[in-house]
């Protein structure tokens, strides 16, 4: 039997394609699963016509962040797992979904589908897409001027998180509560030709709930910023096991289904009066501090189901 081909376009050097090598190596040794595992950098993605329309990209070494081998057809690869989006030009970034569009069209499968990673990237699409599904999310403006933002921020209550509509890891998110503040901040994001994206700040005492959507499987942990109201492990937030309860459950999955997604990660808080409401869904999720928190080897998990 031929091992199946995966291919990961991330950072070769980087925790998650590490992690995914690990568990490839751990599969094929104590279950017989072989999978011959590549990663490939967004970089190097190439589109042709030539004979046909299809995308090829060359393996990146993990030592050398080299290209090790010929071009592979990603079309041909059994599963294509995105783990990173990296900063590119509007040129780039468009040339990017598209490559990711026509390897799918191709008969890649892509964890996630290019469709998802376009909504999921897109903050302010996100929420809109859910909110129209009837998800309850926290009030939301997205607007481009200082005045618009002025006027969102005083019927949202002065009390706002203005985030960066594309971006992760709580990076870049500030709670504006102050009218000078306020000022400043939509002066700034104006300036520099930003889409503003604020959203009314909800009480929720410092956590958050991370559910890991996996197929059919969910895992969930609550993450705890302690004194900073920003909850995101990367912030310094610690992430501990917590059962969902069905309705946070069944959040997590329809949000997967109207985003799209065979793995999102997404985001709920509990407000102070009991309702939960969905923050964002994220299409490249990590699952190290999940992982961590349940003691369960994701990324194992993860290709036993992408190899099935």
């Amino acid at each position: 039997m031929n091992p199946f081909c995966i291919g990961v376009l991330g950072n070769p050097k980087g925790w998650y394609v590490q992690d995914l090598v690990r568990a490839s190596t751990e599969l094929a040794a104590n279950e017989g699963i072989e999978i011959d595992l590549r990663a490939f950098a967004f970089e190097s993605l190439v589109a042709q016509t030539r004979d046909r329309c299809s995308v090829w990209a060359k393996p990146m070494d993990s030592e050398t962040e080299q290209s090790k081998a010929s071009a592979q057809d990603l079309g041909a690869l059994h599963t294509l797992i995105v783990r990173t989006m990296p900063l590119g030009s509007l040129e780039q970034i468009v040339f990017r979904m598209n490559a990711l569009h026509l390897a799918e069209h191709s008969g890649a499968h892509i964890v996630n589908s290019p469709r998802c990673l376009e909504i999921c990237i897109d903050k302010w699409l996100t929420i809109q897409k859910t909110r129209a599904a009837g998800l309850l999310t926290p009030a939301t403006v997205c607007c481009q001027s200082r005045e618009e933002a002025l006027e969102a921020w005083h019927a949202l209550g002065e009390d706002c998180v203005v985030k960066p509509i594309f971006g992760g890891e709580g990076r870049g998110i500030v709670r504006v509560c102050d009218r000078d503040m306020a000022w400043r901040v939509f002066s700034t994001l104006e300036q520099l030709r930003c889409a503003i994206y604020i959203q009314e700040f909800i009480p929720c005492g410092g956590c958050d709930l991370r559910l890991l959507v996996m197929d059919d499987e969910l895992y969930c942990v609550r993450r705890s910023g302690g004194s900073n109201w920003k909850a995101n492990v990367s912030q310094g937030g610690i992430a501990e096991p917590i059962e969902p309860t069905f309705e946070q459950a069944e959040m997590a999955f329809r949000a997967a289904k109207i985003v799209g997604g065979w793995i999102v990660g997404v985001d709920l808080i509990e407000s102070q009066d009991g309702r939960n409401m969905l923050i964002e869904v994220n299409a490249v999720p990590g699952w190290r501090a999940t992982g961590k928190a349940l003691a369960i080897d994701l990324a194992k998990n993860l290709l036993r189901k992408l190899t099935a």
